[in-house]
């Protein structure tokens, strides 16, 4: 009920009492007065706590969201550092194994280096030659016979034998079945001074002196390459 029809009913309750002495209803005047201003300011009061607790209520409702995001955020920064931390763990594993693999590999690459070395050098041009040409490494300068030839045809080492050539009667079927037994290769064996006899298991010739390989097209001889 407003204050005011609470004053007035009071005035009403008490209106016959008024009439009894000017001084009572003063005092009664004063009285009503008095708990009609207490009670409007308790009411004020009232309103102005609801709306303080409204306010702290949203002031609560602030502090709960700015606590979580940043409760999020620290969880979010430690969530990230622990990623970081797993990168630089896997990244320094990985580098671990290729490590070793390139010590792994590394006799590897050093035996190849040493079986680039064997091999040496290849004649170019390859010289055939007699007994009385020097063997070596040949080239356009060092005209030297090949004493390192192979036959790409049979696969075989091609065998030479100096101040001999071979008797005319000889065919493949020789060379194939007593190469290179030379104490079997000697029945076609003629001695011949200054001339030397060439034969793998398919090819054979008698050279007197210095020949091109490259002119004697039915040849399948290449040099081995010479170790130095």
């Amino acid at each position: 009920m407003p204050p005011s029809h609470r004053g007035a009913r009071a005035r009403g309750l008490f209106g016959n009492r008024r009439r009894r002495g000017p001084a009572m209803a003063e005092d009664l005047d004063a009285l009503l007065d008095e708990v009609e201003t207490k009670f409007c300011r308790l009411q004020a009061l009232g309103t102005v706590g609801k709306r303080d607790r409204g306010g702290g209520e949203e002031a609560a409702g602030e502090r709960d969201r700015s606590a979580k995001i940043l409760t999020k955020a620290v969880v979010d920064e430690e969530d990230i550092d622990d990623i970081i931390k797993d990168i630089i763990d896997e990244s320094s594993l990985s580098k671990k194994p290729v490590k070793l693999k390139s010590k792994s590999a590394s006799p590897t690459s050093e035996r190849n280096s040493a079986s680039i070395q064997a091999h040496g050098k290849s004649c170019c041009p390859v010289y055939l030659g007699g007994s009385s040409t020097p063997r070596g490494i040949g080239t356009n300068i060092s005209q030297r016979t090949c004493d390192q030839l192979r036959c790409t045809a049979c696969d075989f080492h091609v065998s030479h034998y100096n101040d001999y050539q071979w008797d005319k009667s000889c065919d493949y079927l020789f060379f194939r079945n007593n190469m290179p037994e030379l104490s079997k290769l000697r029945a076609k064996m003629i001695k011949k001074k200054g001339s030397r006899a060439y034969a793998c298991q398919c090819s054979w010739r008698s050279i007197d002196e210095l020949t091109d390989l490259r002119t004697d097209r039915q040849l399948r001889w290449v040099c081995g390459k010479h170790v130095e």
